[in-house]
């Protein structure tokens, strides 16, 4: 069983963005199971929905994906920073390394390879906490 590494009574509330059902269910499995809420949005175009209407602590976000993709995300956040008061923004990739020079560039500091382990899920809460 595991053990939970939440602070008692704070809950982190995060955005989990991919367009591949399986990984975004698998993402937001990981991160409720260490007690903190999760909501998902299969595309740019969802999460961009849901940061206008949701405060959220971290966004897992997804480099490629069809209609707007992670980059266009953040480029949409960085021109819309009331809507991102707090959030961390975390790129999820395979293919992060070849995309770090673009990574730079939007200031993203924050990457997890897929596929991540539990346990660089339950760093990165801690880190957040």
């Amino acid at each position: 069983m595991d053990e939970m590494t939440t602070t008692p009574g704070r809950r982190l509330r995060f955005l989990v963005v991919d367009d591949t059902d399986d990984i975004r269910e698998v993402m937001t499995r990981m991160v409720e199971r260490q007690g903190h809420l999760a909501d998902q949005a299969v595309d740019g175009v969802e999460a961009v929905e849901a940061l206008q209407q949701t405060r959220y602590d971290l966004m897992l976000l997804d480099l490629s994906m069809p209609r707007m993709t992670g980059e266009e995300v953040v480029r949409w956040v960085q021109q819309h920073p009331e809507h991102a008061v707090g959030l961390r923004v975390v790129v999820v990739s395979a293919w992060a390394g070849d995309k770090r020079p673009v990574l730079q560039e939007l200031g993203i500091t924050d990457v997890l390879p897929k596929p991540f382990r539990r346990q660089q899920l339950e760093q990165l809460i801690a880190e957040s906490l």
